[in-house]
């Protein structure tokens, strides 16, 4: 009989002792259901074979190989051990664990430039271009190298170099290969070692992850899955990387080259589980870092939302499934291999498959989800893969914005159910809580119900006994542009209005002779959803005034007239605490409702009012307010639509500068002009910004009031393209550093300082620092806002 060749022998050996182990340790009840998913999708030849690993608190629960790893020119059945071409899985087996080692040793920071390292790059306008963009996917860059006639690793990285981007940096998800081509020559530069001989020795080899490489040794490969057939002149292609690009950079590349199997996977996952120290006691990354990796790094509100190198929440996550919690993590690779990571149960699931062999196949989707959804359903059993656990609900509620995004992504554009205001609510109560009251009504003409009736109209028709009113900025008929605002009393109804508004900021709070008539107070005005809009002042003004006097105060909720969810622009610095900035460490745009605002002050603020807020029904956070079917009022003399409210929390930052805002024309905050500005090199300078959501066009005009009033003006006229895409805080510094770099002796910047909130800020912008560069700085800020908010909301 003739001995079997020596490779075959130790496979089979190999494969005796996998099978031998899996009978030490029979996976539970369940389980059984991942078999019955992986062999329906090769039964309908989806994938020739796969071998699954889970793990689940430290341990390995579930390993199987299934059909053949190689099918043509001969059959051989899949193994547990078989060694796996990983594509784009090592963009997080190797590029991004290696770009934040060098991180965490002070080598580099995520918000460098990249043109810092590598000064050719800067061409076609990409020096804005980040590392944490790179490691994001939102660089802007284009998908993949277009040129197909070229050899070698500095020729790769040279084209990298030189391509031209799409769009600009931090605006839009783009998977982009290029991003981590750049990141694999950094690892090289920083470190002076290639990037595989830098995984293996300070990656790959600390975690025992013996079976992991680049270019992996020849001995190895009758071990590998073949990733393509070329025929019986060709043959296979197995131990050599599939990635187009890879090739022809010898192998070895940032976005895809590793060759690993399913045992060293699970070594890296339980490094990441274990807050960067592997199973075997090797610390990779601090718990720091991996937080860091793991945790959203994307630009807030946007959909689409990635860590740094690893996949949270984008239409790549399928191998999450359905029912795994945001929050968990993971990456997919063009040749049929993924990793997802759930932190909350401590678990993993590994599929590793070539499903372009031996012909390309659509990727195997819906196999990922379903086995994600099994997993799930045997982790959180009963509860539809949403755990009750009060540290998963902690944890996913630290993983900002993803329900909030969720609503807005999927929100019904015309809901079935009608969109009550708080004032609409207590009055089909009959405003119940009011009887027997003095009420003291803080209103303007905004304070309307659905049929446009007056609240103060509602509650007299009700038999409420309104014995005083307040006004607040722009008086009791909204007009008023003039801080000399005097007491009054409405003609309808008799009943004495008492200013909240005036050239001082003791004639800014509610008036002692008006409060001295009532024994509560009704908040009920529409606000513009920014920080610098004195209403939210006088919100915060009525609660002390109700505190100070032990009185109690109802809030009347209405919608963020510019949606609930977008949190935006710089923070409010204590020094800079003003009228038209009340709350310390709130951005421009808090994406909150009078009532939620409400219910932050009297909280965090300590005031202690007897505060009781009226909720809206029917309104969705994802509602703009042409979306609630409420009639629409100005809010202000010069907010005279919903176009100027979306573009004022932009616009109005550089109110204070000696710029008109188009105050005394008819459309104030659609556009900004000066006599010294030249129209087109404005509109040309900030269009080749490429600012999302908007364009500019020059325009000349006359004011007839206010700024430069009957003097010809030149500037812009901002065209709101998109508004789901506009960050109007980030248009506003755009517009700013437009200025000071296009006009730095005409345009006076000293006064912005109120309203952007930040004399830093003002600064940077004066020293021409990239307003993207600025925006991704106060990012940190307004993630701090973000977990104060998060516990007011109400909708």
């Amino acid at each position: 009989m003739r001995p079997l060749p020596r490779p075959l022998l130790v496979s089979l050996l190999l494969s005796c002792l996998a099978l031998a182990a899996a009978a030490q340790n029979p996976a539970p009840v369940g389980w059984n259901r991942i078999g019955q998913a992986v062999r329906a999708a090769i039964a309908a030849h989806e994938l020739p074979g796969a071998v699954v690993l889970v793990g689940h608190d430290g341990r390995i629960v579930y390993r199987h190989a299934f059909g053949y790893r190689e099918t043509v020119p001969r059959r051989e059945r899949m193994t547990v051990n078989t060694i796996f071409d990983l594509a784009s899985l090592t963009k997080v087996v190797a590029t991004a664990p290696a770009i934040m080692q060098l991180f965490q040793e002070g080598k580099l920071r995520l918000n460098d430039p990249v043109a810092q390292y590598f000064p050719a790059f800067a061409s076609h306008g990409k020096g804005d271009i980040t590392i944490r963009d790179l490691l994001t996917h939102y660089s802007g860059l284009p998908p993949d190298l277009l040129e197909r006639d070229w050899r070698g690793w500095a020729e790769g990285i040279r084209l990298a170099e030189d391509v031209r981007p799409l769009g600009p940096p931090g605006v839009k998800f783009r998977y982009s290969d290029i991003n981590y081509l750049i990141l694999g020559a950094l690892v090289r530069k920083l470190s002076g070692e290639p990037l595989n001989i830098y995984a293996w020795r300070h990656i790959w080899r600390p975690l025992g992850m013996m079976h992991t490489r680049y270019l992996p040794p020849p001995s190895w490969r009758w071990r590998i899955a073949p990733t393509e057939w070329d025929g019986p002149r060709d043959g296979l292609l197995r131990g050599v990387v599939q990635d187009p690009t890879a090739q022809r950079m010898g192998g070895v590349a940032g976005n895809a080259g590793a060759f690993s199997d399913a045992d060293d996977l699970a070594k890296l996952a339980q490094m990441y589980l274990n807050d960067g120290r592997g199973a075997n006691g090797a610390r990779i990354l601090s718990p720091l870092v991996v937080a860091k990796m793991t945790s959203p790094q994307t630009p807030f509100n946007v959909p689409q939302v990635r860590g740094l190198g690893w996949d949270i929440d984008t239409p790549f996550s399928t191998n999450r499934g359905e029912l795994l919690p945001v929050g968990s993590y993971g990456h997919t690779g063009y040749t049929g291999t993924s990793l997802w990571i759930d932190p909350y149960s401590q678990s993993y699931i590994i599929l590793l498959a070539n499903t372009t062999y031996p012909q390309y196949r659509p990727p195997i989707l819906s196999l990922r989800a379903k086995i994600a959804d099994i997993c799930a359903q045997i982790w959180y059993p009963g509860a539809a893969g949403r755990t009750h656990d009060a540290k998963v609900e902690r944890a996913l509620e630290d993983i900002t914005g993803y329900n909030e995004v969720t609503v807005e992504r999927h929100r019904d554009l015309h809901p079935e159910e009608q969109v009550l205001t708080g004032l609409d609510v207590l009055k089909a109560r009959r405003f119940d809580i009011l009887r027997g009251k003095r009420v003291g009504l803080i209103t303007n003409p905004s304070g309307i119900d659905r049929e446009g009736h007056r609240d103060i109209d509602d509650m007299i028709a009700a038999g409420i006994h309104v014995t005083a009113a307040f006004s607040p900025e722009h008086g009791w008929s909204g007009q008023l542009d003039t801080t000399k605002i005097g007491d009054t009393v409405d003609h309808k109804t008799g009943v004495p209005v008492f200013s909240a508004y005036g050239p001082t900021p003791a004639s800014r709070h509610l008036p002692a002779a008006g409060l001295r008539r009532v024994n509560i107070l009704v908040y009920d005005i529409q606000d513009a959803g920014d920080r610098f809009y004195t209403f939210e002042t006088t919100l915060a003004y009525s609660l002390q005034a109700a505190a100070a006097r032990h009185i109690p105060i109802i809030v009347l909720d209405r919608p963020d007239p510019i949606d609930g969810i977008n949190v935006q622009g710089p923070s409010l610095h204590a020094d800079q605490r003003s009228f038209i900035g009340f709350y310390a460490g709130m951005p421009v745009r808090n994406g909150m409702t009078i009532g939620e605002l409400a219910e932050m002050f009297n909280d965090t603020l300590h005031i202690g009012a007897d505060l009781r807020v009226i909720r809206m029904q029917g309104w969705s956070r994802g509602d703009y307010f042409d979306e609630t079917g409420l009639p629409w009022v100005d809010p202000s003399p010069n907010l005279r639509n919903l176009t100027e409210t979306i573009l004022y929390p932009g616009v109005a930052l550089i109110e204070y500068s000696n710029v008109s805002i188009g105050r005394g024309t008819d459309t104030p905050f659609e556009w900004i002009g000066a006599p010294w500005i030249q129209e087109d090199q404005l509109a040309q300078y900030l269009n080749a910004r490429r600012i999302p959501g908007v364009r500019f066009v020059p325009v000349s005009f006359t004011p007839t009031a206010s700024k430069y009033a009957h003097q010809l003006c030149h500037g812009v006229y901002i065209e709101l393209t998109n508004r789901r895409e506009l960050n109007a805080p980030e248009m506003g510094v755009e517009l700013a550093s437009a200025l000071a770099h296009l006009y730095p002796r005409q345009w006076d910047s000293a006064p912005i300082h109120s309203e952007i909130g930040s004399q830093r800020i003002v600064n940077q912008i004066e020293a021409g620092v990239d307003p993207r560069i600025l925006c991704a700085r106060w990012q940190h800020s307004l993630r701090a806002f973000q977990r104060i908010r998060r516990r007011f909301l109400l909708y």
